[in-house]
Parts: structure tokens; sequence; C-alpha cells
């Protein structure tokens, strides 16, 4: 479905974030993007987008093809309109409005008012709390409901691939286990593909088909997902455990040993 070919991208044109970024997505399944901060994840997510024409970025080099048709020359609305939605880091939602508000916002492609309320419908039973709040002003969520309606709101447009900047960002375990159900669950239910960045390596492997991991604007290790789970130097780096099963600290790590490019 997606398929990002060796993309370059450089903002205000003097300065390289990404170097020849490739992967794919395929249809109805759930990717990982791996990598510490500042490796050029979410930079990847808004080239895919074309958020990255608003921050003063562009793509250079290499192309972004979606189910065949090329993206990165398009604009965020032209993108969307092929049912590509992005859900930005830190939980943005218009604050000073309603539960349901925020979510009308997510179906304003949408002119099909029966097919609107029906959707309207699923995202509540995908988040039950959220009917009981939908009359609330957003701003006054908690942390975990935000995100819940973040995710609700970006799948108002019937989306064919949603991507999810740090989703667990700030929230604790229990909730961050409930998010993922929920959206492992959308996946199953409705094929859609997710493209996920999440800093919390161990629970994105457990759910993922196929994984990615990104350092320094580049891709340095791919493979599926149980197969980069088992990779000792993963294991260290990110999921903090040592070859005899210790938990290790990511300041005891002194570097990223790059053993093998694709785990087959």
């Amino acid at each position: 479905m997606l398929k990002v070919n060796n993309i370059e991208v450089v903002y205000a044109k003097v300065i390289p974030v990404l170097r020849g970024v490739s992967l794919e997505v395929g249809d109805g399944k759930i990717v990982s993007l791996l990598g510490a901060n500042g490796a050029g994840k979410s930079t990847t997510l808004k080239a895919i987008s074309g958020l990255l024409s608003v921050e003063l970025g562009q793509v250079t080099h290499g192309n972004i093809e979606f189910n065949g048709q090329r993206v990165d020359k398009m604009g965020p609305q032209e993108i969307a309109h092929l049912g590509i939605r992005q859900v930005i880091e830190g939980r943005r939602l218009y604050g000073h409005l309603t539960v349901e508000d925020n979510l009308m916002m997510g179906a304003y492609l949408n002119n099909d008012r029966g097919n609107v309320r029906k959707r309207f419908q699923q995202v509540y039973d995908y988040f039950p709390g959220l009917a009981a709040r939908r009359k609330g002003v957003s701003g006054y969520l908690s942390g975990g409901e935000q995100q819940m309606l973040v995710i609700g709101r970006s799948l108002m447009a019937h989306p064919r691939l949603i991507m999810l900047d740090e989703p667990s960002l700030g929230l604790a375990p229990l909730v961050v286990k409930d998010i993922f159900g929920i959206v492992k669950k959308i996946n199953e239910e409705e094929k859609i593909s997710i493209l996920l960045v999440e800093q919390n390596a161990k629970i994105a492997l457990s759910m993922s088909d196929y994984a990615y991991v990104m350092e320094n604007g580049r891709i340095v290790l791919d493979g599926p997902a149980e197969k980069i789970g088992e990779n000792e130097d993963v294991r260290e780096f990110y999921l903090g455990l040592s070859g005899v099963g210790k938990r290790k600290s990511y300041r005891d790590v002194k570097h990223y040993r790059r053993r093998k490019r694709w785990l087959g």
C-alpha cells in the first residue's frame, strides 16, 4: 500500500535529516518504526502526510507512493483525500471544543451524513469512555482519553492508513495497554494499515507484522517484528535487556552494533 523509496529530506534547504530512507507498509498490516529521539521517525511520517511543507522541509530525493500513486509532490489535503491520516505526537486536539465536535472535525471530508452518524457510533464502540463524555470539553479529558479522541478523530473519514506518532507518550502502563489493544482491534476488524512510531519498543513489536529501526536519519535494520525482537542489539538497546535477561540502563549501552540490515 505504502512505499517510501530512498527519500532524502532537508529542512530550510540546508539541514539534512533523512538519508536514503526506504520502507513499505502492506495492505492491512501493522509496521513499527523504532529509534531513539532525533533519529528522524517523526520527519518520516510528515514526509508521507505532506506536513513537511508547513515546517520548511522538503523531500529532495526519492519518492513516496500510495497505492501506486506518487504523493511526495502533493499537499497535505490532497494526501488526506487519498485516505492517509497522521495522529501527531502530543495529542493535538481542539481543547475548547467538545469531544463530539473534535470527532466531527475528523469527518470534514465525508459529505454523507448517514455515514458520519454510523462512524460516530463505531468510534464510540471502540472507545466507550468517549461516548460518556461526548458533550464534555475535550481539554478537560485525561491524557489517555485525549489519545483515544485523536485516534477516534482519525477514524472518522474511513482512512486506509493511519500513522501513529508516539501514542504512549506520558501515559500510564495500563492505559497504554488498553489503547494498543484497541488499535490492534481496529486493524483486525477494519483492515486499516498502521504505521507506528513508538518509544515503547516491546509493545510495538508485540503487535506489529514488520519493523524498521532508524538511526541518525537512516534505516539500519529491518525485518519481521518477531525477528527484530529477538535480535541481541535491539533487545539490549531498545528493550533494555542484556544477553542473560537482566535489565540494562540505556546509559550503559555504548553504541548500537549494526550487524545485519535485514533479518529473513
